[in-house]
């Protein structure tokens, strides 16, 4: 009610600039405040006309009621609008459309807030409009909320970084820019520069001029224009003349350059000039069989006077979502009426009325058949979700080329950026991933097609502050020229390299940050990039997790890593150092497997070899002679068997390796350096209480303190490498933590000492920019390419690779050899004895068995086991000769029994038969 108070004092003589139409009673009235000379204005009036004429062309649409348009132009007036709001107020008008400008929006919606009139806008498309604060203001066109997105998609998609913005200062293209700052810095973009004009029409050619020359003068070179026709066509004159309209710059528009290329066919040779290669946006429409009739229709009902775009669908839409809804009230026996507003009974008098204004009682019903509307209209399927924004908001993305343009793509909020309508991935799942996001080429500024970087070195005659750590140690990386400003070193030499490959020229100065007496703080020096204070930070600078929150890093030219450094002392020669190369428990297995092999190859040649038989005293020399002379190949027993072989060639190799690997560590173990500390790594460093060394100004302490629980009382800042080696003679620490390539720096000239254990960091150097600098992505490629070319390794080489040690020293690493190196061939070798000794035994007891069953008596083969035990291992025992000869002995004398036995039986059947030829002979005699 605040806001309508004022309009009391509204000047009585305005009303006779209104033109609003006198309806006819039994009408449904609805109002529509526009400035028609405008575009958007003229073709939103002939569609508006339209639009009645065809509802009205059915008499039973509204049962028998007609729709009744009035028309106010407001003539960029603000003040001309509320005045024609107020008068259709007075005329009983059911729904208002419009106004055209969202800074009237904010005002009018409090009236249609308060006598409850819907009001209707698809050219007022602030998205602060929030239908909270205004439940009866209804945008019927997508809001620019959707329109900044689809820029700011843009945007990402070119892989551009910043953008500068230029706009009219109203409230709705300042507020969509404001909305465009939150969707870029959701994508980790942002405005640079925001260059505000008048509110168009009223700005002047030196308004432009003035705020254009300032942008030239920025590093971005993408400019979001965001304003309307008149301000937006002198913005690209007054471009071109600057000469911002050539290669290197991009230019997004708003859908206001749509619409005018949509409207102004053809435009003129100097316009098209000024506006090639810009990219604009256009609210999408889907193509339809309704929308082809009335394009076809529109040369006539426009004279041709003006071309059709996308605002003249949405304005004809418009109308018939009123009529729609009116038609529901009317149907569900709702009445037309209105009543008096009793809080604006006492304001009556003078020609302007304002005690006439009455409250439309419909008018919530009406507003939420309004929302709850499901229609097919000539910008495709219309109906609007929760937040009262329509449904499937799309535009058309526009590259002018020539007198004309063409089309690259789409955005939709479904899927984002596509070369696809989004009526076809409307029956798809929806995918906004990366790789998803496509658009046709592009046409850019100056006729090219190539994408232009989007940024330059300010024009403003300002080098580059480059922040230069004044190091007191180690100045191979950064160092001052004794009596000079000049500033040299390896990470400097690697920078200037860097720039030399860049497309473009990069003015720049080095500044030395510290006071030269002690290292600085490289946490500090970053965030003073981080502040703006440099423009970027260039030395040792190690990446590390806390710097990259703040800054942005270049790809690491060094790789680095923190390690540890400890004294080293001359190994103390020793009686038992032979013993050292293997460990006791390789040396006890070792000794048992010579013993094992040699037992085992006794068993397989003893039944046939006479060098393994004798006294039971020579055989047990034999066999420890022969199991320790293979460790130097000098046995001089011969192997007969075949198992014997194979089980001695197998062994001959696994000593072969064992004195290798021997002989290897006993050298290693004579000429190499020891550590003089029991430090071995990272965790008995942190395991002990000793104090440790590092690098002042370095990360290295907060990483121990914090990261790795080192207490900082350990802790001993040192600065150069003199106070490294003599505080590690000394013993004030016990060893020195810092990162690789100073510690390789510092081992190059100090020979007493040496690296522990392994690198327990990974990392590497880079150079420090602020966050989403463009010089960043460049400075990392042009690194790339020296690591390619080997520039970067002639850079290392020069400053770093300064070895005066040689030979002196070897870093230490425990000489021992473990039983882990060697089980394999251990396990190898007990697998062959043992399948050799289970093969001779199945032997021997075949052979056994033949020699059990043929040489003993039958009257033993009933003895006991213990005695055919013992009768086995005699057996085993005895010589294969002795065996052989034992059983042929038998066979013989079993050969000679059997014929001796043959023979007499033989004999007795011969005198058995002349004793019967006798008795016969005899009894022949006597019976005779």
């Amino acid at each position: 009610m605040g806001s309508l108070v004022w309009l009391v004092h509204i000047p009585l003589l305005i009303i006779g600039a209104l033109s609003v139409a006198v309806a006819e009673p039994g009408d449904v009235n609805i109002g529509a405040i526009f400035t028609f000379s405008t575009i958007n204005g003229k073709v939103a009036k002939i569609a508006m006309e339209a639009a009645v004429q065809d509802v009205n062309s059915d008499p039973n649409f509204l049962g028998g009621k007609k729709l009744a348009i009035s028309m106010h132009d407001s003539n960029y007036s603000g003040f001309l609008s509320i005045i024609g709001a107020l008068q259709y107020m007075e005329l009983d008008t059911v729904a208002i459309i419009g106004p055209q400008s969202a800074v009237m929006a904010h005002v009018l919606s409090y009236l249609a807030n308060e006598l409850h009139v819907p009001m209707l806008s698809f050219t007022a498309l602030d998205p602060t409009l929030s239908p909270l604060q205004y439940p009866y203001f209804i945008q019927t066109a997508p809001n620019d909320l959707f329109q900044m997105t689809a820029i700011a998609e843009m945007v990402s998609y070119f892989g551009y970084r910043e953008v500068t913005v230029v706009f009219s200062d109203d409230d709705q293209s300042r507020n969509g820019i404001s909305v465009l700052g939150d969707i870029l810095a959701e994508r980790r973009c942002k405005i640079s520069y925001k260059a505000a004009l008048p509110p168009d029409p009223i700005a002047t050619r030196d308004n432009i001029k003035n705020a254009l020359i300032k942008v030239r003068l920025m590093e971005s070179r993408v400019i979001v224009l965001h304003t309307f026709k008149i301000t937006g066509l002198q913005v690209f004159d007054v471009a071109q003349y600057l000469g911002m309209m050539d290669s290197g710059y991009v230019w997004i528009a708003s859908t206001w350059l749509s619409s005018f290329l949509d409207s102004s066919s053809p435009i003129s040779h100097n316009t098209a000039k000024s506006i090639q290669g810009a990219i604009t946006l256009r609210h999408h429409t889907p193509d339809s069989e309704k929308k082809r009739a009335f394009l076809t229709r529109w040369n006539q009902l426009s004279n041709n006077s003006i071309g059709l775009n996308a605002y003249a669908l949405y304005a004809y839409d418009t109308v018939w979502m009123i009529a729609n809804a009116v038609k529901v009230f009317l149907e569900n026996g709702g009445n037309i009426s209105f009543s008096n507003d009793p809080t604006l009974s006492g304001l009556g008098g003078g020609a302007l009325n304002l005690a006439a204004l009455s409250v439309f009682d419909g008018g919530k019903q009406l507003l939420s058949n309004i929302l709850q509307i499901n229609m097919t209209g000539l910008t495709g399927p219309l109906g609007f979700n929760p937040d009262r924004s329509l449904i499937h908001p799309s535009y058309d993305i526009i590259n002018v080329i020539g007198s004309g343009f063409q089309q690259i793509g789409y955005w939709s909020n479904y899927s984002g950026l596509s070369v696809e309508s989004p009526e076809v991935l409307y029956t798809k799942p929806p995918n906004r991933s990366s790789s998803n996001q496509q658009l046709h080429s592009v046409v850019w500024p100056g006729g090219t097609t190539i994408k232009p970087r989007g940024w330059v070195f300010p024009n403003n005659g300002r080098k580059l502050r480059i922040g230069v750590p004044n190091r007191v140690g180690y100045k191979a990386f950064v160092s001052r020229v004794n009596g000079t400003n000049k500033i040299q070193g390896y990470c400097i030499d690697v920078f200037n390299a860097a720039v030399k490959l860049l497309p473009y020229g990069v003015p720049y100065e080095f500044i030395l940050f510290g006071d030269g007496h002690k290292n600085p703080s490289y946490a500090e020096l970053v965030h003073k990039v981080a502040s703006n204070v440099f423009d970027a930070a260039v030395g040792d600078i190690a990446i590390v997790t806390n710097r990259t929150k703040n800054v942005d890093f270049t790809q690491p030219y060094i790789e680095s890593g923190l390690v540890i450094v400890a004294p080293l002392r001359k190994l103390n020669s020793s009686a038992w150092a032979f013993l050292r190369p293997f460990t006791p428990l390789m040396w006890g297995v070792t000794a048992a497997f010579f013993l094992i092999v040699g037992a085992v190859v006794w068993i397989l040649e003893h039944r046939l070899n006479d060098e393994f038989r004798g006294p039971p005293r020579k055989q047990l020399m034999t066999i420890l002679w022969f199991s320790f002379s293979t460790m130097f190949f000098a046995h001089r027993e011969n192997t007969v068997s075949t198992l014997g072989r194979m089980i001695l060639i197998i062994w001959l190799f696994v000593v072969l390796i064992i004195n290798s690997s021997y002989t290897a560590s006993l050298t290693s173990i004579l000429t190499v350096q020891q550590l003089a500390s029991n430090i071995k790594g990272i965790d008995t460093l942190i395991a002990s209480n000793v104090r440790i060394g590092f690098q002042v100004g370095s990360f290295a302490e907060n990483y121990m303190s914090e990261e790795l629980g080192i207490s900082k009382s350990r802790l001993v800042a040192l600065g150069s490498p003199e106070e490294y080696a003599m505080a590690l003679e000394k013993g004030t620490v016990a060893a020195v933590v810092d990162e690789r390539p100073y510690i390789e720096l510092f081992l190059s000239t100090y020979c007493k000492f040496s690296i522990v254990g392994q690198e327990f960091t990974k990392s590497g150097w880079g150079f420090a920019f602020p966050r989403d600098s463009p010089l960043a992505i460049d400075m990392s490629t042009a690194i790339l390419a020296l690591s390619e070319n080997g520039e970067l390794q002639k850079i290392h080489d020069k400053w770093l690779n300064k070895d005066v040690c040689g030979s002196e020293r070897s870093q230490f690493d425990s000489s021992e050899l473990h039983l882990n190196s060697f089980w394999g061939l251990f396990v190898i070798s007990g697998i062959a004895c043992i399948l050799a000794l289970l093969v001779y035994f199945c032997m021997m007891l075949r052979k056994f068995g033949r020699y059990f069953t043929e040489v003993h008596d039958p009257s033993i083969h009933g003895s006991s086991r213990s005695a055919r035990v013992q009768t086995f291992f005699s057996f085993v025992n005895e010589k294969a000769e002795v065996s052989k000869s034992k059983l042929k002995r038998k066979r013989t004398e079993l050969s000679s029994d059997v014929s001796r036995r043959e023979l007499e039986s033989t004999n007795g059947s011969e005198r058995i038969e002349i004793g019967i030829s006798e008795e016969r002979r005899y009894s022949d005699t006597w019976l005779r």
